[in-house]
């Protein structure tokens, strides 16, 4: 399904109304309160007009009627009573489903699959999850019950006004059903349009989320001006989209206003001549009109309601295309048994058995790999660019499942774990190592929530990272910026390393770490990497010579495929590849 444009058909029909029943869980205490009180507040409001006329009558037959009136304030403030509270009912409901359908969807959003993320827009993603949900509160505080309250009024309204001359009704509702006619036409396209406009903002913020993400390449290439053009045609789209939808939502209005303009200059003309005739008194005309308000003003507010509810289930299409994503999916419960790892050289910590991988709708990457990484032992996996290194370590990490083939850890198929078994077992350090903004502290207990200072500032003082703490007075509380901005790139992956060294995970995979690192800066990596690879399997996609001579086995790919497997003594003497790599230093990522 994409994202990137309109709702398919099968996606528009699978959202009703019924569609809302979920995100109303553990709400519908609040929801029967409002409803309650919208039935009170109908029934006040239908009392006014028999009120109103009982009073015209009597000051008609001169009458006292301070006693009356009292009672007709007292209905007049209560119903403005009841209708505050109800509301406040409401708002807070509307902020229980914002709320909890953003908990929801940043959940989901956070456990899809990682392949997923290389065919979405992060930013319309982002859309979905603020935009939308905030469209979402619409229909629950509004919306529904404005058409629930709408129907109650009208029903209520129809029946007073049967009571008071059963001919003008007849007129009336012949008048009225022009103006449902007229309505319900006038709001048919609003939801297509909606989700159109919506769908224009979210490009919009993918361009944005996009430029900001590279705003230091963009300023180093002096291209501001053309991504601000850029951003700018999406805002000019998203402004077109929105006018479309705010020039038919303009009619809306307009149109049920002259129709009930038409209907009350019909009642009027012949309630007028009814009591010309004496077939109707004065009150009974001004109780029919004030019904008439009664009925017409809840179908106006039913118009805009229900042009309410078709921008809010456009957006709950939006939002539920998200959640219909599938997630990462555990296997089948094989419990992971951690001392399966180490119970000797003669057990592989990882293996690769005739695996073949493809990502979709590319060409293979891996064909037919097969080798073994004893436990506590240190392998490098070097190659060519796009020899399918990366794409390895992904596998293991079962960000992607093999195409065929088996990846397996501690001797169990990756596909027989569950995932947090699996990562469990796993530290993973990206080529560009992931700093989160925030402290240092923040980014250290994304690996180990419970882990004391003193277990932090440990692990910092192994990978050498005492220079960040000395230059600031805040310690584990420094801050390190977006994307780790005021740390080095060095630092940064030291920092990804302690994190897994944190976490004490029997399996190290470091993709890339000393890319991009001048000297001093790969000399401590190195020596970090030497540190954390004490009692552990390392794994290390190479991109130096000096990562790779003093690794237990090296694996050499190429195009895809494990082209020799070898000490780097052995590989030098036999592998013409491997020799050109390291007659490169291996710079060839």
């Amino acid at each position: 399904m994409s994202m990137n444009g309109g709702s398919s058909s099968a996606s528009s029909s699978s959202v009703t109304f019924r569609s809302l029943t979920p995100y109303l869980r553990g709400r519908w205490g609040s929801v029967a309160l409002a409803g309650l009180l919208s039935l009170l507040g109908a029934g006040l409001a239908l009392g006014q007009p028999l009120l109103t006329r009982a009073v015209i009558e009597l000051l008609s037959a001169g009458r006292g009627v301070t006693a009356l009136v009292a009672l007709l304030v007292v209905v007049l403030v209560s119903a403005a009573v009841v209708t505050a509270v109800r509301d406040l009912v409401l708002q807070r409901t509307g902020e229980h489903v914002v709320r909890e359908t953003r908990r929801r969807l940043a959940r989901h959003m956070l456990r899809l699959p990682i392949a997923e993320y290389d065919d979405r827009r992060l930013g319309d993603l982002l859309s979905r999850l603020g935009a939308d949900t905030t469209l979402l509160r619409a229909v629950v505080t509004s919306g529904l019950f404005d058409l629930a309250t709408g129907a109650i009024l009208v029903v209520g309204a129809t029946v007073g006004m049967a009571l008071i001359d059963w001919k003008l009704l007849a007129a009336t509702l012949i008048g009225l059903a022009v103006v449902v006619a007229v309505g319900s036409i006038s709001v048919r396209p609003i939801r297509k349009l909606s989700r159109e406009a919506q769908s224009r903002v979210g490009d919009m913020t993918a361009a944005v989320e996009r430029a900001l993400t590279a705003i230091r390449t963009i300023r180093a290439n002096r291209a501001d001006d053309r991504e601000a053009e850029v951003i700018g045609v999406h805002a000019d789209a998203a402004a077109a989209a929105g006018m479309r939808l705010a020039r038919h939502q303009a009619l809306v209005g307009p149109l049920n206003s002259v129709a009930l303009q038409f209907v009350l200059l019909l009642v009027l003309g012949f309630g007028g001549s009814q009591v010309a005739a004496g077939r109707m008194t004065v009150g009974s005309l001004v109780a029919f009109v004030l019904f008439l308000f009664y009925m017409s003003m809840p179908l106006a507010q039913a118009m805009h309601a229900y042009a309410q509810l078709q921008s809010g289930l456009a957006a709950l299409e939006r939002i539920e295309e998200v959640l219909r994503m599938p997630s990462e999916r555990s296997g089948p419960g094989v419990e992971f048994v951690r001392d399966r790892l180490v119970v000797g050289p003669v057990q592989a910590a990882v293996e690769f058995d005739r695996v073949s991988f493809s990502y979709p709708d590319g060409p293979p990457v891996l064909r037919d790999v097969s080798f073994r990484v004893p436990a506590g032992t240190h392998t490098a996996l070097v190659g060519p660019s796009a020899a399918g290194k990366s794409t390895m370590l992904m596998l293991i990490e079962r960000f992607y499942d093999v195409g065929s083939g088996c990846v397996r850890v501690g001797g169990v198929d990756v596909r027989s774990l569950s995932f947090t078994d699996l990562r469990g077992q796993l530290g993973y350090v990206e080529q560009e190592a992931s700093v989160l903004a925030g402290t240092l502290r923040d980014n250290l207990r994304l690996a180990a929530a419970d882990a004391d200072d003193e277990q932090m500032m440990r692990v910092l003082r192994r990978v050498r990272l005492e220079d960040v703490l000395r230059r600031s007075t805040h310690g584990l509380d420094t801050e390190v910026g977006e994307h780790g901005v005021r740390l080095s790139g060095g630092e940064r992956q030291r920092l990804a390393i302690a994190r897994s060294l944190l976490a004490d995970q029997p399996i190290l995979l470091l993709d890339e770490p000393t890319s991009n690192l001048d000297a001093r800066n790969e000399a401590r990596l190195r020596e970090t990497i030497g540190r954390a690879a004490e009692g552990r399997t390392l794994i290390v996609v190479a991109h130096r010579l000096s990562t790779v001579v003093n690794a237990d086995q090296i694996v050499v790919l190429d195009e895809g495929r494990v082209v020799d497997v070898g000490s780097h003594g052995e590989l030098t003497d036999r592998s013409g590849l491997y020799r050109e790599l390291a007659r490169h230093q291996l710079l060839v990522a």
